[in-house]
């Protein structure tokens, strides 16, 4: 039988419970019809690049399916009726891949780094640098610009 990847995006709106049920649903409809879910990944809430339907955030989830082509295209125009997706996207390949996706091994990254990656301080942190103090030993702003413009003339 053929492999599917499909990924789809739910609306912001949903909880994530009702994200889980409209995967099982779509995963109903595979086994109902002589395939197999082989792995689904659910990658949270999302920022969408751009608004789809007045929605800023998504819930996306990956499929992974050995189906026939009929189940796939009854599962598409099941999620064309559901007003919960927003958009889906059904791939064919030649092999599943192994292990997690891209987008969890880079969220799993980033958990493991920590806040700052080990950097001190918050986002105006000077760190090791010492403090510059009231700089009184720089001429005035007018003085400045003058002596630049001198300069500039040859004088």
């Amino acid at each position: 039988m053929p492999l599917y990847e499909c990924v789809f995006i739910a609306r912001q709106d949903i909880s994530s419970a009702q994200a889980e049920q409209l995967t099982s649903d779509f995963s109903e409809i595979i086994t109902n019809m002589g395939g197999e879910i082989k792995n689904t990944e659910s990658w949270g809430l999302r920022s969408l690049a751009y608004k789809i339907k007045k929605n800023r955030k998504g819930h996306y989830v990956l499929l992974h399916i050995e189906a026939p082509s009929d189940a796939i295209l009854e599962m598409e125009r099941q999620m064309r009726l559901n007003e919960d997706v927003l958009r889906y996207m059904s791939l064919r390949l030649e092999e599943l891949p192994e292990g997690q996706s891209a987008i969890l091994l880079a969220k799993s990254e980033r958990s493991d780094r920590g806040g700052r990656g080990g950097r001190p301080g918050g986002r105006f942190d000077r760190g090791d640098r010492p403090d510059r103090g009231d700089r009184g030993d720089r001429p005035e702003r007018g003085d400045r610009e003058q002596s630049a413009k001198s300069e500039a003339q040859g004088d």
